[in-house]
C-alpha cells in the first residue's frame, strides 16, 4: 500500500483512489475545514486529486500566501459566474489573482457601471450559497474550441495551447478555461467586496479591442476583509494628489501636458530640502556633483544599447540636419561620456558622480498617477567608476547611504530584490560572460554586507543585475525606492577606459546608484508615508504666528523676523479672521507650530506654542523656541 509523508515526516498509508482531502481530513477536521489546496511532491493540486502513488503531501491553508491566491482566483470565477448570468451573452477572458484581491478582463454585453457592483456582488453570495461543486476536466483542443466557438478571446488563448494541456474549471452551468487549482465549492469562498471598473485593453494592446476590468478584493474572514478596507480608507485619506493640492504643493494642466508636474512655491521648497539633504550625505561620502543638460545626440544612446533596448520610453527625436537629438531619459551615458573627456589612472578610482537631473520618460497617458508615475522626473542619479577590486567597498558605501536616508525619512523596514535577467529573455544585452561576472560581483557585495535578499528573474536592468530596495510606508504598502546596480557592459560600449598599475587600458566597472529615485516619486511616497505631516526638518512651512487680534500684528512681525533670521521658515497669519478660526485653517495645513501672540506675549516677549497634533499650549521665550526648532532641524526630526 503506498503512503504519503506529511510536513513533519510522519507517514500515512492511503487506500486506493484516495484523494488529498481524505488524508486532510484524517489529519484533522479543523485542517479539513481551512485547507484550499494541496501540494504533491512540490506540486499545488485540487484538494480532489488523487494521491494513492504516495509522495509528499503539504497542505495549503486559507491563511496562506498560496492559498489566498487560489481563494481569489476562485473568488474571480464567482465574480464572472455572476456577470454572466446578470449579463448574458458577456465573453470571459482573463481573470487573475493579483495582490490583495482579483481581477477580470469582459466583454460585456450591455455596459457595467459601479452602480452596477452591489447587484453583483449579491448574485455572489447566492453563487455561494448554493455551494456548488468546483470540479476540473482535461478537455482536447477541439473540445475547448467548441466550448468557445462565440469567443475569440479565449480562441486566441486556446490556439497558444498545447492538446493534452488544457483543463476547464465547472461550477454549477458556469464553466472556464483555466489551469488552476481552485477551492472544492463555492461555499468555501471567504469575504469579498467588489472595488471599481476600469478600462482594459485585451492583452494591453490599445490596438486590440476595450474590455471591461472589475476589480474586487477577497480574504480568507469578514475581519480581515473590514480590516482591509480600513487601510483603504486611510490610503484615500493620504492619497498624494488630494493632500498636495490641499497644502498647496503642486498642480497638473492640461495647457502644459500630462505627466508633467508643476510645483508651487512650497512644494518647491519641499523639492530643494529633499535634493539639499541628499546632495549633502552623497558629498560626505566622497560624490562629486555634476550636471550634463536636458538634450542629448541619438548616437549616443545608440552605442549605449539604449535606443535598441529603451526607445519605447523616450520622447520622439528632435531633427537638425542629420543630428537627431532625444530628450535625457537616463544619465549614464551622459556621465560616461564625462568619464571620457579626461584620461585617467587607476589612482583616479574610484570616480563618483551624482547629478540631480531631469529626465523625461513617454509614459504612456493611462499609466500616469500623481507624482509616482510622470513624464518629467528629476532623478538623484549616481554612477562609480571603479576597478573590480573595489566594487564590494564602493556597494558597501553605497548601502551605507541608501540607509542613513531611509531610516532619517522613517523607512525603517525594507527588503532587497536582487533583480536578475531571464537567459531567454531578448531585452537584455548579449554578453554571457559579463553578466556572470557582474551577478557574481553583486551577490558577494549583498553577502559581504550581510544583506539577505530575496531572487527575482527577469527584473534587471537590459545591461546589469540590480539590488532593489523594497520600502514599507506606514500603511504596509511596498515600494521600491533605491537601487544599486553593477554594469560591465555600457563602459565597454562606450569606450571608457582607464590605466591600470601595469600600464595597460582596462575598462571600469560601472555602479548604476539611486538613493531615493525620482524626486517626484518619492516626495509622493512621502506625502502619503507622512499624511502631509512633515517632520520639522522637512516641513516648508515651520511656524504660523498668529495675532489674537489686529493690535497684535505688529509684534507677531517682529516674532516673525527673529525666527527668520534664524533661519526658521515662518508665515504670520494677520489675515482678518478670528483666532480660532486662523488656528483651525493653519492646522489643516499641518504646520508643525502654531504661535500664538497677544498681550502677555507682546509684553514679556514670549510666543505661546502649540505643537500639532496637541491641544496643550505651552509658554516659551521666543529664544527658546528658536534653539528647540533649530536642535530638531539638526537632528532631522
Amino acid at each position: 500500500m503506498p503512503s504519503i509523508t506529511l510536513p513533519d515526516g510522519k507517514q500515512l498509508d492511503v487506500e486506493p483512489g484516495a484523494r488529498a482531502l481524505d488524508v486532510v481530513e484524517r489529519i484533522g477536521p479543523r485542517l479539513a475545514r481551512d485547507a484550499v489546496v494541496a501540494k504533491i511532491d512540490g506540486e499545488v493540486v485540487d484538494l480532489d486529486s488523487p494521491i494513492d502513488g504516495g509522495g509528499a503531501l503539504e497542505v495549503i491553508t486559507k491563511d496562506s500566501p498560496e492559498g489566498l491566491e487560489v481563494l481569489r482566483h476562485s473568488t474571480a470565477h464567482a465574480m464572472a459566474q455572476a456577470i454572466l448570468e446578470l449579463f448574458p451573452g458577456s465573453k470571459l477572458t482573463l481573470g487573475p489573482p493579483i495582490e490583495n484581491g482579483f481581477f477580470y478582463d469582459i466583454e460585456v454585453e450591455g455596459r457595467i457601471t459601479d452602480e452596477d457592483l452591489p447587484r453583483i456582488e449579491e448574485r455572489m453570495r447566492e453563487i455561494v450559497a448554493r455551494d456548488l461543486p468546483v470540479t476540473r476536466e482535461e478537455v482536447s483542443k477541439g473540445e475547448a474550441e467548441r466550448l468557445y466557438e462565440d469567443n475569440p478571446y479565449k480562441k486566441e488563448i486556446i490556439a497558444g495551447l498545447e492538446d493534452g494541456d488544457i483543463t476547464v474549471y465547472r461550477q454549477g452551468d458556469f464553466f472556464d478555461l483555466c489551469r488552476g487549482p481552485h477551492v472544492q465549492s463555492t461555499g468555501r469562498l471567504g469575504a469579498f467586496k467588489l472595488q471599481n471598473i476600469a478600462g482594459a485593453y485585451w492583452r494591453g494592446d490599445e490596438k486590440n479591442p476595450m474590455l471591461t476590468r472589475v476589480y474586487g478584493t477577497a480574504w480568507p474572514t469578514e475581519k480581515e476583509l473590514k480590516a482591509y478596507l480600513r487601510r483603504l480608507e486611510e490610503a484615500r485619506a493620504r492619497d498624494h494628489r488630494k493632500i498636495g493640492k490641499d497644502l498647496d504643493l503642486f498642480t497638473f494642466s492640461p495647457d502644459v501636458g500630462g505627466g508633467i508636474p508643476l510645483f508651487l512655491p512650497k512644494g518647491e521648497m519641499l523639492r530643494h530640502l529633499m535634493e539639499g539633504y541628499v546632495r549633502d550625505v552623497q558629498t560626505r561620502h566622497g560624490y562629486d556633483h555634476v550636471w550634463t543638460g536636458h538634450l542629448v545626440n541619438e548616437s549616443l544612446y545608440e552605442k549605449s544599447g539604449h535606443l535598441e533596448h529603451y526607445v519605447d520610453s523616450m520622447f520622439p527625436p528632435m531633427v537638425e540636419g542629420e543630428t537627431h537629438y532625444r530628450l535625457k531619459p537616463m544619465n549614464c551615458p551622459s556621465h560616461m561620456t564625462l568619464f571620457n573627456s579626461r584620461a585617467h589612472s587607476y589612482r583616479d578610482l574610484p570616480l563618483r558622480y551624482a547629478e540631480f537631473a531631469t529626465l523625461y520618460r513617454y509614459e504612456k497617458s493611462g499609466e500616469l498617477n500623481g507624482l509616482t508615475r510622470v513624464r518629467s522626473l528629476t532623478q538623484d542619479d549616481a554612477h562609480v567608476f571603479c576597478t573590480e577590486d573595489q566594487v564590494q567597498e564602493e556597494f558597501a558605501r553605497a548601502l551605507e547611504i541608501v540607509r542613513e536616508v531611509l531610516d532619517t525619512y522613517g523607512f525603517d523596514e525594507y527588503r532587497v530584490q536582487l533583480s536578475m535577467r531571464d537567459p531567454d529573455d531578448s531585452k537584455y544585452i548579449a554578453d554571457e560572460q559579463k553578466w556572470a561576472r557582474a551577478e557574481q560581483e553583486l551577490r558577494e557585495a549583498l553577502d559581504a554586507a550581510g544583506i539577505d535578499y530575496d531572487e527575482e528573474a527577469g527584473e534587471a536592468a537590459f545591461y546589469g543585475p540590480k539590488a532593489d530596495f523594497m520600502a514599507k510606508d506606514v500603511l504596509g504598502r511596498e515600494w521600491q525606492l533605491s537601487t544599486i546596480q553593477v554594469d560591465f557592459l555600457q563602459p565597454l560600449r562606450l569606450g571608457c577606459e582607464y590605466v591600470g598599475e601595469d600600464g595597460k587600458e582596462h575598462t571600469p566597472v560601472l555602479l548604476h546608484r539611486a538613493v531615493t529615485g525620482s524626486t517626484e516619486r518619492f516626495l509622493g511616497v512621502l506625502i502619503e508615508h507622512y499624511a502631509g505631516a512633515f517632520p520639522v526638518w522637512l516641513s516648508p512651512v515651520q511656524a504660523v504666528v498668529i495675532p489674537v487680534s489686529d493690535r497684535h500684528n505688529d509684534y507677531a512681525h517682529e516674532v516673525r523676523d527673529q525666527l527668520a533670521e534664524a533661519g526658521i521658515r515662518v508665515e504670520v497669519d494677520d489675515a482678518q479672521n478670528s483666532m480660532q478660526k486662523k488656528i483651525r485653517e493653519n492646522a489643516r495645513q499641518k504646520i508643525p507650530y502654531l504661535l500664538i501672540v497677544g498681550d502677555n506675549e507682546a509684553e514679556a516677549g514670549t510666543v505661546n506654542v502649540r505643537r500639532r497634533g496637541e491641544k496643550r499650549q505651552e509658554e516659551a521665550p521666543v529664544a527658546e523656541f528658536v534653539e528647540a526648532v533649530r536642535e530638531q532641524v539638526r537632528s532631522r526630526e
